[in-house]
């Protein structure tokens, strides 16, 4: 029995030897791999390569985020922009309703005029009807007058021919008379003559003014309608300016989504694959430890037994 345990301690202790050594020549080529690895450019730009990686990772998120505050100061700015051609657009609102409300004054005064003109010539006509009938009325004045005076010289030519019934004082009377109230028709006609083309020149300058007050309010009308086709013009550029901006800002908050969600999806990969590398070694790390020990428990289990098998010797 003695013999039969020596013999089975010596084959699990040629077990146990040959497993150390296996184990121990794995060690060393695992310990000489792992120092190779250190000091070889392998592991260095391997080691390297990941940290490239990783600073290429940091540069591109820092740029990333460069762009992004990039693209909220031009958003900010673009807002902004849109602000002042808003308020703009107000402005000139309000101006294209004060030009509105202008050229209805205008037009209101217009027709004022229109009607201050029509007024001017009726009341021109009717002072041309009153002249003709003062004329007329002249004429038949002038031609009483004329036929007193035929009768006149008539009434003298009697009296000459009958001198002993004329008295000379009562026909120098009679002449002063017919000459004073002659005087006085003469006076009276020159001063309604001049009345009248006082009236008639007040009634052209009144229409001449009227129709160059007309003529100032049709530029100034025509001038209106212009600025007006103008704003309108300026308003529908304006507008399409706005339009356009919309459109870009759209379209560029659509590439900044886009960019971010590529950059976050990479992130989140480059977070796996960190991970993952640093489990792998982890999991070396761990293999490397149970080696170890394993290879110390064995050295230990070695030694116990060559104590207890050199103790009998002994």
């Amino acid at each position: 029995e003695e013999s039969l345990q020596m013999w089975d301690l010596n084959k699990r202790l040629e077990a146990y030897l040959a497993r150390v050594k296996f184990l121990e020549e794995e060690n060393e080529v695992l310990r000489a791999e792992i120092q190779s690895a250190k000091s070889s450019p392998t592991g260095d730009s391997w080691r390297a390569k990941y940290e490239e990686e990783l600073r290429a990772l940091r540069d591109a998120l820092d740029r990333a985020f460069r762009e992004k505050c990039t693209a909220e100061l031009a958003r900010d700015n673009l807002y902004e922009e849109v602000q002042q051609v808003k308020s703009r657009c107000q402005k000139e609102q309000a101006a294209r309703e004060e030009a509105k409300k202008q050229l209805s004054l205008s037009r209101k005064e217009l027709e004022e005029e229109r009607r201050a003109q029509i007024w001017l010539k009726e009341r021109a006509v009717q002072l041309e009807k009153e002249v003709e009938t003062l004329l007329e009325v002249h004429e038949e004045e002038k031609a009483g007058l004329d036929q007193e005076i035929a009768s006149f010289s008539q009434s003298l030519e009697s009296f000459r021919c009958a001198p002993v019934a004329f008295q000379p004082v009562e026909v120098e009377d009679y002449s002063k008379r017919l000459s004073e109230i002659w005087k006085g028709a003469v006076e009276t006609y020159k001063t309604e003559v001049s009345q009248l083309e006082g009236s008639l020149c007040q009634a052209k300058e009144n229409l001449w003014k009227a129709v160059e007050d007309n003529q100032q309010s049709q530029l100034q009308l025509q001038h209106l309608e212009k600025d007006l086709a103008g704003l309108k013009a300026r308003k529908e550029m304006l507008e399409e300016n706005l339009a356009r901006q919309w459109q870009e800002q759209r379209g560029e908050a659509e590439k900044f989504q886009l960019a971010m969600e590529a950059l976050e999806q990479e992130k989140q990969t480059l977070r796996v694959q960190i991970a993952q590398v640093l489990e792998d070694r982890q999991q070396l790390m761990h293999l490397k430890m149970s080696l170890s020990l394993e290879v110390a428990t064995y050295r230990t289990l070695l030694e116990a037994e060559s104590t207890r098998l050199q103790m009998p010797a002994g």
